[in-house]
């Protein structure tokens, strides 16, 4: 969700929420959202620096690749392609939107989120994840090739806690997603970090059905969310949306570089 503008609407609350309640889930393109919400993008650029990389790299890997999107632009913007690519992802619907990557010589698998990878020791040495499920250390640092790299953006802590807490009430940041705890999952893998950013973005809804269709997608925001749990609350956020125009709230990303020693 980048840059775009708010639409005025006088649709009533339940045809929006009808409407952002019936929207595929399918991939990750957002571009459903264009004119009803806005994202600001993290400033080091995750998708050049993984089409660079591309460039350099003989044998790339894309760990929850979603439908593609990412690294089918990286490769496009490439100035080579790594003779071995694959990619997986853990969710089968997603699998077939990634299918288009065949035309990069992509080979895509499913590999649900808690399986190991389905590669020998040492078979890439770039592996890339654009916020992933989560990350098994061991799993990177095994499939990397001494000298290889793992290049990350991931979802930080407590991201659009603004949204959660609206609707759940006061909720705890968890560790899981703290960069300490990620620089302690890598160099316990016996990773080296080479690089960590961070960045606070901010993210404005201007209809609830925009809400409600990104609650859909982006899961960890709300567990487990479906409408009518949370029904007061969606209208109390209506309300507030029509009452001042939008809704804003703040979400965090982290960039991570890792690599593995020429000598384990």
């Amino acid at each position: 969700m980048v840059g775009w503008k708010a639409v005025g609407s006088s649709s009533s609350f339940e045809s929006l929420v009808a409407e952002g309640a019936s929207v595929p889930l399918q991939g990750w393109d957002f571009s459903w959202f264009e004119g009803r919400a806005t994202e600001e993008r993290p400033p080091w650029g995750y998708a050049k620096m993984v089409s660079r990389r591309l460039g350099r790299a003989r044998a790339a890997l894309d760990v929850d690749t979603g439908g593609g999107e990412v690294l089918a632009w990286a490769l496009a913007h490439a100035s080579a392609r790594p003779p071995v690519l694959a990619a997986v992802e853990g969710w089968a619907a997603n699998v077939e939107v990634a299918r288009r990557l065949g035309d990069f010589g992509v080979r895509i698998a499913y590999v649900s989120a808690n399986a190991p990878l389905p590669f020998d020791d040492g078979s890439f040495d770039l592996v890339v994840s654009r916020h992933p499920v989560r990350t098994d250390w061991g799993e990177v640092a095994r499939v990397l090739r001494p000298g290889g790299s793992y290049l990350s953006q991931q979802v930080g802590a407590g991201s659009n806690k603004e949204l959660t807490d609206f609707l759940m009430g006061h909720q705890p940041v968890g560790g899981a997603r703290k960069t300490t705890t990620v620089i302690t999952g890598a160099e316990g893998a016996g990773l080296k970090v080479r690089d960590l950013r961070e960045a606070t973005l901010r993210v404005v809804f201007f209809d609830i059905g925009a809400v409600v269709h990104f609650l859909r997608k982006v899961t960890w925001t709300v567990p487990d969310f479906s409408v009518e749990p949370y029904r007061d609350q969606l209208v109390a956020l209506h309300r507030m949306i029509e009452r001042s125009g939008s809704f804003v709230c703040h979400s965090t990303r982290f960039l991570i570089e890792a690599t593995k020693p020429v000598t384990a």
